[in-house]
């Protein structure tokens, strides 16, 4: 049964996000129409109803689509950076309008709580303002030549064309991540969202767009739905697409790498991640808790950067169970629309049915369940895909604990020494997001050092999840390649040159290579 407030949440947000019962996935300058397309349901984790349907892509849409983006890019790189900077400020402005629908849209088919949801909107905001500031920075260097009467710096230039392809469980920021740092590097983008989340992409692109087209910007960003992998294909193999960005699961990754490696395009993948925390016997065990209690359970254990592995010290453990059940114990799951609820539902049956799948391998390798690791039932949810967050209590030799599995299980280890946590800590074969728990330097310095934390990002006396969009984001080992967002990851989105320039009136050669070539 449907609930009221589920209800009116749906019709209040489709009214002012302009879905409709059927709507197109396909944004190419303008909404291709519906009719002779297939269509896919796009349906809530919290209720498993229909929210609506949407026409996918055919290989006729991709190509309009492909002819259509190689016009615009050439229009749009045109275009100053720093006014590119501006075009891409006011759809932050736009989305700014739109922030409690969209983030409501999030909640509604991605089953996000309601924080979660804005906060996903109010990071698109930041990632728009961060890019503005960006197409003011797009320095080159300037280097001594070794050649008299010779200057020689670099310039960087747009890249082109870049597809973007994106998980469920971010359906709107990720895309910004990639979308607004390649506007200001002067690139169009082509978006293919996750078929379980395409509507609160099809939402996105109704503000983008009508906010493009107010700011007399060409339409620089496409949409396009696809049934199961078609659209990741195309993308791949396209050489029209010099860049592809993918975020997603390692073995989806590992094979759309070949594609587009095959073709020598470039890639950023963001892939799986298999988090890990050392809990030292010298932390604030009571902020401890929090950041785990926070990177295990948010968005119901359906983020890259979640916590999955807690690396305790044997002297602490106990007292660390003991806190940590007690927070488990009273996390409210249920409805991600209601305001006391903490933790919601997996994204389908599917996810449902690997999160138990996981206890039970778990189990079968000596794992303890200390909490929880079953469905749970919501009254008048039946339909919903609800879990209780696990806590197992493991070792680092159980294949399970070794990999990703996208639901809220922690498994907790002991340790004895330093060496032994960081050892355990290095030891499975993702590297995104890593973080210890300590107030002591020596240990903190040694988890920083080269010979530490093995992944792309690392944290002290904080969680591994909530990264900042100004720091560059990304991992090591099968988590994948490339950086995103922060920092310099700019780079990724531009073609480097070098450039050497004579003003002189002879030509001297570097390495004092002497060539006389005669006189005519």
């Amino acid at each position: 049964m449907v609930s009221e407030n589920f209800l009116r949440l749906k019709e209040s947000v489709f009214d002012e996000l302009g879905i409709k019962k059927s709507n197109s996935g396909i944004f190419v300058g303008k909404w291709i129409p519906l009719e002779d397309h297939k269509t896919i349901e796009s349906r809530s984790p919290i209720n498993g109803e229909v929210l609506s349907t949407v026409s996918v892509a055919n290989r006729k849409d991709y190509d309009q689509m492909m002819s259509f983006s190689e016009k615009v890019f050439h229009e749009w790189r045109e275009i100053p950076a720093p006014k590119r900077g501006e075009i891409i400020m006011s759809v932050g402005k736009a989305i700014q309008n739109k922030k409690k629908a969209l983030g409501a849209m999030v909640t509604l088919e991605a089953g996000k709580i309601k924080s979660e949801g804005e906060g996903e909107i109010q990071e698109m905001i930041d990632v728009s303002y961060f890019a503005t500031g960006i197409s003011r920075q797009l320095y080159g260097l300037t280097m001594a030549s070794e050649r008299p009467d010779h200057m020689l710096f670099e310039q960087w230039n747009p890249l082109g064309t870049v597809g973007v392809i994106t998980s469920f469980n971010f359906p709107a920021s990720v895309w910004s991540w990639n979308a607004f740092i390649a506007a200001v590097a002067g690139d169009n983008v082509v978006w293919k969202p996750s078929s379980k989340a395409c509507l609160t992409a099809i939402a996105v692109m109704h503000v983008v767009s009508e906010a493009l087209s107010d700011a007399g910007s060409p339409p620089i960003f496409s949409l396009l739905v696809s049934r199961g992998s078609d659209g990741g294909e195309w993308i791949s193999r396209d050489p029209r697409i010099p860049l592809v960005s993918f975020t997603g699961s390692t073995d989806v990754g590992r094979n759309l790498y070949g594609k587009v490696a095959s073709r020598l395009g470039r890639v950023i993948l963001e892939l799986g991640g298999n988090n890990g925390v050392i809990v030292s016997e010298k932390c604030d065990l009571d902020l401890a808790i929090k950041g785990i209690s926070f990177g295990s359970l948010g968005t119901a254990g359906q983020r890259c950067t979640t916590t999955r592995r807690a690396i305790v010290h044997e002297k602490i453990y106990d007292e660390f169970i003991s806190k940590l059940k007690r927070v488990y114990s009273t996390v409210k799951i249920g409805d991600p629309s209601s305001d006391d609820v903490i933790v919601g539902p997996l994204i389908d049956k599917t996810a449902e049915k690997n999160f138990l799948n996981a206890v039970e391998e778990a189990r079968s390798e000596g794992g303890v369940i200390i909490y929880g690791g079953t469905r749970a039932d919501i009254p008048g949810l039946e339909n919903g895909n609800y879990v209780v967050p696990a806590i197992i209590e493991a070792n680092e030799g159980m294949g399970i604990v070794k990999k990703e599995t996208f639901a809220p299980i922690l498994y907790v280890i002991k340790y004895r020494d330093f060496e032994e946590a960081l050892r355990i800590h290095n030891s499975v074969p993702q590297g995104l997001s890593s973080a210890i728990f300590t107030n002591d330097i020596n240990e903190e310095g040694r988890f920083l050092s080269p010979h530490g934390s093995d992944c792309g990002l690392v944290n002290i006396n904080t969680s591994t999840s909530g990264a900042e969009i100004g720091g560059a984001f990304g991992g090591e080992k099968e988590t994948g390649l490339g950086r995103e967002s922060g920092s310099d990851s700019w780079k990724y989105y531009m073609r480097r040159q070098t450039v050497t320039r004579n003003y002189g009136k002879t030509i001297p050669l570097s390495q004092g290579v002497v060539f006389d070539a005669g006189e005519n």
